[in-house]
Order: C-alpha cells, then sequence, then structure tokens
C-alpha cells in the first residue's frame, strides 16, 4: 500500500514526516464561501479552545517575538540564536513528536481544528454523504476495543495470499496488487505529470525495496544500531503473525535489503530530473533488467495498457531485478509478509502499535511517547479523506480578506523577482529573456482548490478500519490509473489547504500556498510588513526560485524538462551553486554527521534568493518613503528577524541524523542563518564584520 509522498514528485518547502494525503479533484463542485459550521462550537472543549487561542495568536506587539531573541549574542556568531535563542531555550519539545518549531505549532493549530470538526461529526446521527464518511472512518479508527479483539486477523486475507505465492512470478504480480493493499515491491510504481510531455500524467517507476529510511541506513557506520534494531523489529513483527523462523527470516530480509541498499542511487543523485528521466516501453523491461517478471507486475497493478513508464533511477534497475532473482522465494514471501504487517502495524491491537511505535517512531526518530488516539485516528482520516476535511477547513477557519492579501503579496514577489532578473549582471541577455518568460507563465495558487474530490463511490463503514483502508488504496489507485497518459486538470492541487506547507510544481509552472500556513508567525494581517515579507514573503520567494533552482531551472516556460541557457550562463550558475553546495557540506549536527549540500541545495537556492526578493519587494512596498524604526529596530532588521522567526525550531538527536540523510531540506537552524549570511544586506543591518558565520564579500553566494 505505497500512499505516494506528493513531495517526491513537486518542491515544497518543508518536508512532513507524516505523508500528505493525495489532494485530486474529480468533481465540479465549487469551492464555498467563508461560513463558519456551527456544531464546532458544540464540541470544543475549554482545554482545546485554550491551545488552539495559544498557537493561533500573533507574535509579540508587531508580529515578531523580540522577548524571544538572545541579544548575548552576535549575529556574525549565531544569527538563529540571535533572533531565536531565549524562545529555544525555553521551547520543549512534545513527546509525541520528533523536533518542534513554528511549522510544528501551526500543524497543531490545524490538527486541533480538524479535530473539532471530526469529533463534532461523529457524535452525531444525522449525517450523509462526504460527512457520514468521515465520522464512520474516524469511528472506526478509535475503536481500540474491537481492534484488540481481531488483534492481526484483518491483515489474513493478505498474509494467506503470500503463504500461497508458489513462484517468482506469482510473487511479483503480487508486488504489483500492493499499489492498492498492504505490502510493498522492490520498485516503486505511481502516476505524475510527464516532464517531457507538458500537459499529461505518465507512469513512473522509482527503486524501492527498503524498509528503513534511506540506504545510508544499511551501508554506513553511523546508523549501525539502527540496523541492528531493524532487523530485531522485522523479527518481532513476523511473530506477532506466526510467521515460522522468524529469527532467520529477519536476518535474510536485512541481508537481502542491504543488496537492494547498495545498489541504489543516493538521495543527491536521485534528484537529477534529467537523469531521472528514462521513457521505456513497458515490454522494454523485460530485457533491461533481466530476473524480475515485469509483465506480471504490471498486470498486477493493472496498468498493462500504459504507453510508456518513466524509470527513475535506470541503472539502478537491473541490480535490483538481479538481487530479486537472486533472492530465495521463502525469503521474497517473508519479506513481502513483512512489509504488509509493518504498513497495517498502526491499525491492528496494541501489540503490534507498540513494536511499532518502539522502533518506527522511538528508536528512530527520537519520540518519546505515542501519540493520543484522536491525533492518530484523525491522521488516517486526513490521509483519506482529506479535500472532504479541506471543504469545512476553510469554510471555518480563511476568511476572504487573508486570501485577497495574500494575492497582493504574491503579484509584489512576483515584480521583485522580474527586477531582479533584469539587473543580473551575469546572466547573458538570450537566457534573460527565457526566464522572464518563464516568470510570466507563472500560476498562483492560494488557500484551497476551486473544486472538491468527490468520495461518493468511496465505502466506509464505522465498525471495519482495515477494510476502509483497502477500499480507500483501490479507490485512490484506481483515480490514479485512470490519469495514465490522459491531459492534467489544472484544478489539481497536491496539497490539502489543511496542510501546513507551499510547494512549487515544475511542470504545471506554479505555486501553492495552502490556507494553513498563512498564519503567525509566516502571515499576520495585523503584524509590521517587514515581518511579513520576511516570513510569508520569504515562503514566496522561496517558491518562486524553485523555478530557477539547480532542478527547476531545467523546465521551460511550459513546464518541460528542456535546456534553455546558454552554456556560459549555466556554468556561472553552477559555480555559485557549488560554493552553496560547500557551505552546507561544512555544517554538523553531530560528530560526523554534517549536511550534505548537494541533497539540500535547491531548498538552500530556495532561501536564499528567497529572502532576497522578499527584502526587495518590502523596499518597493515603502515606495521609497523610510521605514519606522520599531524598538529600535529598523525595516532591515525586522525583515531578516521574520526570516529567522519561521524557522525557530529544535530536533531530537536522532531526527536531526535521519533528516540529514533523507531529508532534502537542511535542519532549520542552518536555514534560519545561512540565506542572510550570504546577503550584504544583512551585514550592513546588523553591522556584521565578523564572527563564527561571517563570509568575505568575495565568498558569499550570488544567484539571484
Amino acid at each position: 500500500m505505497r500512499i505516494l509522498r506528493t513531495l517526491l514528485v513537486t518542491t515544497a518547502l518543508v518536508l512532513p514526516l507524516a505523508a500528505p494525503a493525495f489532494a485530486v479533484v474529480t468533481s465540479n463542485e465549487r469551492a464555498p464561501v467563508h461560513q463558519p459550521r456551527t456544531f464546532l462550537d458544540e464540541t470544543l472543549s475549554a482545554e482545546d479552545a485554550a491551545r488552539m487561542a495559544e498557537l493561533g495568536k500573533s507574535y509579540g506587539v508587531w508580529g515578531f517575538d523580540t522577548a524571544g531573541m538572545d541579544t548575548s549574542v552576535k549575529p556574525g556568531d549565531d544569527f538563529n540564536l540571535y533572533a531565536n535563542g531565549k524562545a529555544l531555550a525555553a521551547m520543549k519539545i512534545p513527546g509525541d513528536q520528533p523536533g518542534y518549531g513554528s511549522f510544528n505549532r501551526l500543524a497543531d493549530l490545524s490538527e486541533l481544528q480538524l479535530k473539532a470538526m471530526v469529533t463534532g461529526l461523529a457524535a452525531r446521527n444525522d449525517l450523509t454523504g462526504s460527512d457520514l464518511k468521515v465520522a464512520d472512518l474516524y469511528r472506526s479508527a478509535t475503536n481500540e476495543a474491537l481492534k484488540n479483539k481481531l488483534g492481526a486477523a484483518p491483515l489474513a486475507p493478505e498474509l494467506s495470499r503470500i503463504r500461497n505465492i508458489t513462484n517468482k512470478s506469482q510473487m511479483a504480480k503480487f508486488m504489483g496488487w500492493t499499489s492498492e493493499g498492504f505490502g510493498s515491491a522492490f520498485f516503486s510504481l505511481y502516476v505524475y505529470d510527464d516532464a517531457k510531455k507538458p500537459g499529461y500524467y505518465a507512469l513512473q517507476l522509482a527503486q524501492g525495496g527498503l524498509g528503513l529510511p534511506d540506504r545510508d541506513y544499511y551501508l554506513s557506520d553511523t546508523y549501525t544500531d539502527k540496523k541492528a534494531g531493524y532487523e530485531a523489529y522485522v523479527t518481532d513483527m513476523l511473530r506477532l503473525v506466526g510467521w515460522p523462523d522468524a529469527a532467520k527470516a529477519a536476518k535474510d530480509i536485512v541481508a537481502m535489503e542491504t543488496k537492494i541498499a547498495e545498489a541504489h542511487w543516493t538521495r543527491i543523485e536521485s534528484r537529477d530530473d534529467t537523469k531521472t528521466y528514462n521513457p521505456m516501453k513497458l515490454s522494454d523491461l523485460p530485457a533491461y533488467a533481466p530476473g524480475f517478471d515485469w509483465n506480471a507486475f504490471f498486470a498486477g497493478a493493472r496498468v498493462t495498457s500504459a504507453k510508456k513508464v518513466v524509470v527513475a533511477q535506470n541503472t539502478a534497475f537491473p541490480k535490483i531485478a538481479k538481487v530479486y532473482a537472486d533472492a530465495p522465494l521463502e525469503t521474497l514471501k517473508a519479506w513481502s509478509a513483512f512489509r504488509a504487517v509493518d504498513q497495517a502495524a498502526p491499525y491492528l491491537s496494541d501489540a503490534f502499535i507498540e513494536r511499532r511505535f518502539q522502533f518506527r517512531l522511538k528508536s528512530l526518530y527520537g519520540i518519546e511517547e505515542q501519540r493520543p488516539l484522536w491525533k492518530r485516528a484523525l491522521s488516517v482520516t486526513d490521509e483519506r479523506m482529506g479535500e472532504a476535511l479541506g471543504k469545512a477547513y476553510v469554510a471555518t477557519y480563511f476568511p476572504p480578506e487573508s486570501k485577497a492579501k495574500m494575492e497582493g503579496l504574491v503579484q509584489d514577489l512576483l515584480a521583485a523577482m522580474k527586477l531582479r532578473i533584469e539587473k543580473l549582471d551575469w546572466m547573458s541577455a538570450p537566457t534573460k529573456a527565457r526566464a522572464l518568460e518563464k516568470l510570466s507563465t507563472f500560476g498562483v495558487k492560494i488557500g484551497y482548490q476551486n473544486k472538491w474530490r468527490d468520495y461518493s463511490s468511496l465505502v466506509i463503514k464505522p465498525d471495519d478500519l482495515v477494510g476502509n483502508l483497502n477500499r480507500s488504496s483501490v479507490f485512490e489507485w484506481d483515480y490514479q490509473r485512470a490519469r495514465i497518459d490522459n491531459t492534467i486538470d489544472d484544478d489539481v492541487w497536491e496539497m490539502t489547504p489543511q496542510t501546513v506547507n507551499a510547494y512549487y510544481s515544475p511542470t504545471k509552472n506554479e505555486i501553492v500556498f495552502p490556507a494553513a500556513i498563512l498564519q503567525p508567525p509566516f502571515f499576520d494581517p495585523k503584524a509590521d510588513p517587514a515581518v511579513n515579507y520576511g516570513g510569508i514573503g520569504a515562503v514566496i520567494g522561496h517558491e518562486i526560485v524553485h523555478g530557477f533552482d539547480d532542478q527547476g531551472r531545467n523546465y521551460d516556460a511550459t513546464g518541460a524538462l528542456a535546456d534553455w541557457w546558454q552554456k556560459e550562463d549555466a556554468d556561472k550558475f553552477n559555480v555559485q551553486a557549488k560554493k552553496l553546495g560547500e557551505q552546507f557540506d561544512a555544517y554538523e549536527v553531530a560528530p560526523g554527521v554534517k549536511v550534505q549540500g548537494g541533497l539540500t541545495m535547491g531548498e538552500n537556492i530556495g532561501d536564499l534568493g528567497g529572502l532576497t526578493i522578499a527584502l526587495d519587494a518590502y523596499h518597493l512596498s515603502l515606495d521609497g518613503k523610510e521605514a519606522p524604526v520599531l524598538d529600535g529596530l529598523t525595516g532591515d532588521q525586522r525583515v531578516f528577524l521574520g526570516f529567522a522567526q519561521i524557522w525557530q525550531s529544535k530536533y531530537q538527536p536522532d531526527f536531526l541524523k535521519f533528516l540529514v540523510a533523507s531529508d532534502p531540506h537542511a535542519p532549520d537552524q542552518f536555514r534560519a542563518m545561512s540565506a542572510p549570511r550570504n546577503m550584504d544586506a544583512w551585514y550592513k543591518a546588523f553591522n556584521v564584520t565578523e564572527g563564527k558565520y561571517y563570509l568575505k564579500p568575495e565568498d558569499r553566494v550570488r544567484i539571484w
């Protein structure tokens, strides 16, 4: 059951720990007006109401928490601590989270808002349509007594299918089937925009097969303890379903996955959009990657009519197929059983839930406590019926005036980017013209989509959680399959309105800002404009610049993956990008564990360019007037402080190690200071002439 992370195929501001729901459209129902649902007030507890008020309040008097600064730290030594030091010292990481910060704060607010809606629905008995399905899905997820009574029984059909497999062709077909059921495959199948055929979807195929977060967890000494813990976890999960000789099976599984990891491309290699676009006919795969029954795999996934498949890490495929061919059938069956149990565990009895928590969350990420049942149930409901919740969310919590003000800010940032491109001294006229053409075609989506998903054919029962998930997966995969080789719907969003994030889609050449991020500290209508420009302005700029980062720049104005650069301009760009990567390569999160500048390159360019044009836009907004001074802070200082404030966060040590191994975003403490330290205006604003993070003018990265 592979719910594809949309962030694998779009460029987002942050990468959430949990996979977001698909945000796709199948009906013509229009978006709602702002009209609060009355049941919210009836179900919101006093404790939740107080917490929501605390989470949603403005920062400080004018949008920035000056009391959270630590002015004993010099800006040049650590701008993050200067801006956020006291706030970070007081910040506590909740026991059920791997870290905490500004994004988590808004996610908590969104979660409480959704809780009010969903529990309000679940308390009623007069529901119909999507409201009833939402309520019944939540009810099924909160029925602990039934889950404990059933134990592993809901997974029996999948385990029986696996036990009855007698040859590797049947196994390959089962792996294809897992696109719509519990289980996994050595190759990850999904549907997304065709990078070289704008306006169309294509079947896509990527490397897969690993149960740990990244190949480094198998191959690097940094994660030796995690690999050992993983083998113990596999053993225990197989024992819970009565799999024979679980300890030996687990040992064989980890050894097999280690061979797969050796074949995998690194994450840095995998983010090269040009190298990962390798279209093939489905009939080409058997000869290209022999040893795996591709025909059976595609038949199991029900995608045999696809005109082509875009293969990502192509040179890894023959090696992974050989691992499959060499593996004993019994090891493949044990692996498939484990992957099915591992995925289903959160929805089974307490024994499965607790063992999965101990490894997947506590050991891997340092999370100390299991999330409360309501949060877990809400997450399931949001993942599977996200747009039904989104419709109610924006009707209740997103006023039209917020959207209008945001639209104005976006236009300010686009204007600032246009001026900056026009004035670039390192770019030739032909490339500059193409860059301006691309910028002029940017699409902008704010708050919520114009049409909502139709869930009428999805069957949800109040007493059948695993069945609900299975039917939801079939429902989703049927929708995805119907997209293959067909035209893209311009109203499709890759995130729901209640998601605290934003993204740029290179194939659609559009920037998207869900409603939930348009709140303090990112955006506050009552805040000082400088803080808003440093907050949401830099976020807007970040997404705009993704269209011109090291990968986004390879897409043209139509959204096609194409080289539109003069060679000398591309060479100059790459020199600066390399300098930026080297800066991040030097940032250390633990002894010998450093940020990967190559992996985080796109986000780092987005931060630097985004903050740069946000500052430009703020200056343009002043219309030649002097910026006011507030609490002794100049306008430019407040822009930079507003930027640092959105990255105010801290993490558990194990989660930091996970981030640097697998996340295309650098840890937030480095994002808060790295863009400013490359901007001349920051040095001038804070009179920085020395310090740990001081850069000589000639060493500062200047791209956009």
